[in-house]
């Protein structure tokens, strides 16, 4: 199973598999993404298989250029307000880590939308990932290029180690730079209203939209990736605590502490009774900059999962801007 550095040779070799029916992963600034052509079912179909994801969830679609959105979905079913806070939220933060809800096209397969009304389209903003796109078949549907559930990967080697040969190519484009999924906001119903949190925080979105709606509980009916109740998790049992109650738990054999910066791990170090030398302990930033936590998270999840581990201790983040996608990830996958 080749991994195979990003170029242009590899590009376009990824791009005509994609085009044949085939299945390729690759980077985005978000995570690697499992990457089939969004129109071809057999294709999309095989996605599924290969994450052993349930057919209810939906898959978001990448397109390569905004022109390409009306491909996708069906803007005339859009009101006048509606359709302004498109045009204002694509100008802002397309291209970009943010998907958008919207009705979709007849001609989007089912299986892309798990037979619902709407689809799921962003507009990464890496370059190679646009490139791979427009020379595939211009639409790719792409989820997360790992086991359903499993921690999200934010390199290729994250790819190979869960899918192994399941993916004949894995394009090599270094560590995702925002290393959290996109945020996907719905735009069909009303009032906008995140279903995900992720790359793009709630307020800077609120300075486009206006005031969003509040995010409804999780249930059983799904409509955009990442609403699952149980996700994003890794093999250890994690569990994950706010500051104070970090700061009691005392270390343990066979678990490790994901911190949210150097100010909280210190103070945790400082109650510590036993020696803490043989300790696995990851901090996301050790000056509390959220940019750089959030791309580290993910990462160094991976990093503290072991098999020898048993339990993975995790602090939350401060509840603003990309902090809220962070514990949105904590939360699902402590399954809280």
């Amino acid at each position: 199973m080749p991994i195979l550095s990003i170029n242009d040779e590899t590009i376009r070799q990824a791009a005509a598999h994609i085009a044949r029916g085939g299945i390729a992963a690759f980077p985005t600034e978000t995570v690697y993404g499992l990457g089939a052509d969004a129109f071809n079912p057999d294709a999309l179909a095989m996605i599924f298989e290969i994450k052993n994801r349930p057919r209810f969830d939906p898959l978001i679609v990448h397109i390569a250029a905004l022109g390409a959105l009306e491909k996708i979905a069906d803007l005339s079913m859009l009101d006048t307000d509606t359709r302004k806070k498109l045009d204002a939220l694509t100008e802002k933060f397309w291209p970009g880590p943010l998907t958008l809800i919207l009705p979709k096209q007849q001609t989007v397969p089912d299986l892309a939308t798990s037979g619902l009304p709407t689809v799921a389209v962003r507009l990464p903003s890496l370059a190679s990932a646009r490139q791979l796109i427009a020379l595939s078949s211009g639409a790719v549907a792409a989820p997360s290029a790992n086991p359903f559930g499993c921690l999200s990967p934010t390199s290729a080697q994250h790819v190979l180690a869960m899918l192994g040969d399941k993916v004949e190519i894995i394009l090599d484009g270094g560590p995702a730079q925002v290393g959290l999924e996109s945020t996907v906001l719905d735009i069909c119903g009303g009032q906008p209203r995140i279903l995900r949190p992720g790359g793009i925080p709630k307020e800077a979105i609120e300075t486009v939209t206006g005031p969003l709606a509040e995010r409804q509980p999780l249930n059983d009916t799904v409509i955009s990736p990442g609403m699952m109740k149980s996700h994003y998790a890794p093999r250890a049992s994690l569990e994950a605590r706010d500051l104070e109650t970090m700061i009691k738990t005392p270390a343990e054999e066979k678990c490790a502490f994901l911190f949210f910066d150097g100010a909280s791990r210190d103070k945790w170090l400082k109650k510590q009774k036993q020696p803490h030398d043989s300790l696995s302990i990851k901090t996301l930033s050790e000056t509390g900059n959220i940019t750089e936590a959030a791309a580290r998270f993910f990462q160094s999840l991976h990093e503290l999962d072991k098999p020898e581990l048993c339990r993975i201790y995790a602090q939350f983040a401060p509840q603003e801007g990309l902090g809220a996608a962070i514990n949105d990830r904590l939360q699902k996958a402590s399954h809280i």
